[in-house]
C-alpha cells in the first residue's frame, strides 16, 4: 500500500514513516524539506499519484492565531484538492482532544477548522484526536514561566506516550475509514501543574510551580473536562512515571 505522510520529517511524522516502512508499505515522507509543500501545493500531485492513504500530521510553524488558521485552512484545501485528483481512499489527520471545546484558543479554532474541512470534503476520513504527548510537558511548563516561578493550570489532562499515538495512527491508516473521530489518551488523568512538578523533581530543578486556575493553555483557560478524552477513547498503557523514569535524566538539558 502507498501511504503519504504529510509532515513526514517531524517529531510524529518521522516515527510514523519508520513504523509503516517496517510493516512493509510504500511510504512517502512529505514535507517542504522533500519538495512537497501543502501551503503552496508544490509536489503534491506527484507525491499523491497512486496513493491509497494520506496521513496528515503536519503542524503550523507558528502558534499565532492568524498564522495557524492560514496554515491549516490553506494546507487543508490544497491537500483535499490533490487527494480528489489522485483518487485517495482514506484521509487520516492527527488533531487534539478538546479542539472543539477550547474556542477561546486561536490555535484550537484553527485545528477545528481543519477538522471541519475534512468532514465536508467528501473523502473517506478518520480524525485522530490525541491528548498531549508526554514529551511536550516540559515545553508547556516553560510557556507558564513568570519570573522565577511557573504558573500552570491545575486542570486535569491525560497525556500519552507519542509512541502509542504513532502505533494507533499506523493501525488506523492501514484500516478502513471511520468517517468520524477516534480519541486517544494516556492511562491516567493528572493535573497539569503536577505533571510539570514531576518533571522538575526528576531534573532536580528547585524552581517553584504555582497552580493558577487562570493560567492559559494555547490562549484558553482550562477546566477538568477541557483536555480529557471521552469514555470511548483508546487508552495507552504506558504510565507517565514510567516514561519519565526511562526518558528524563537530571543532568539533561534544563528548562
Amino acid at each position: 500500500m502507498k501511504v503519504v505522510v504529510i509532515g513526514g520529517s517531524g517529531f510524529i511524522g518521522s516515527k510514523l514513516v519508520n513504523l509503516l516502512r517496517m510493516r512493509g508499505h510504500q511510504i512517502v515522507a512529505a514535507s517542504p524539506n522533500t519538495g512537497i509543500n501543502t501551503l503552496t501545493g508544490e509536489g503534491l500531485a506527484q507525491a499523491l499519484a497512486n496513493a491509497q492513504v494520506v496521513v496528515d500530521v503536519a503542524n503550523s510553524p507558528s502558534f499565532d492565531d492568524k498564522a495557524a488558521m492560514d496554515f491549516f485552512v490553506t494546507s487543508g484545501h490544497n491537500l483535499i484538492a490533490a487527494e480528489k485528483a489522485a483518487g485517495v481512499k482514506h484521509h487520516v489527520v492527527l488533531s487534539i482532544v478538546g479542539t472543539q471545546r477550547l474556542v477561546d484558543s486561536g490555535y484550537m479554532r484553527a485545528k477545528a477548522a481543519q477538522e471541519n474541512l475534512i468532514k465536508t470534503s467528501g473523502i473517506p476520513y478518520t480524525i485522530v484526536e490525541s491528548t498531549q504527548f508526554y514529551e511536550f510537558i516540559e515545553r508547556i511548563a516553560e510557556s507558564g514561566r513568570d519570573g522565577d516561578v511557573y504558573r500552570l493550570s491545575p486542570a486535569l489532562m491525560q497525556p500519552v506516550s507519542s509512541d502509542e499515538v504513532v502505533e494507533t495512527l499506523a493501525d488506523i491508516a492501514l484500516g478502513p475509514p471511520f468517517n468520524g473521530t477516534v480519541e486517544i489518551g494516556g492511562p491516567d488523568a493528572i493535573p497539569l501543574d503536577e505533571l510539570a512538578r514531576q518533571v522538575f523533581v526528576m531534573r532536580r530543578d528547585p524552581r517553584q510551580i504555582v497552580p493558577d486556575m487562570h493560567a492559559r493553555y494555547y490562549g484558553a483557560e482550562l477546566n477538568d473536562r477541557s483536555l480529557i478524552p471521552g469514555p470511548e477513547a483508546r487508552l495507552g498503557t504506558r504510565k507517565f512515571n514510567d516514561w519519565l523514569r526511562d526518558s528524563v535524566l537530571p543532568d539533561r538539558l534544563r528548562l
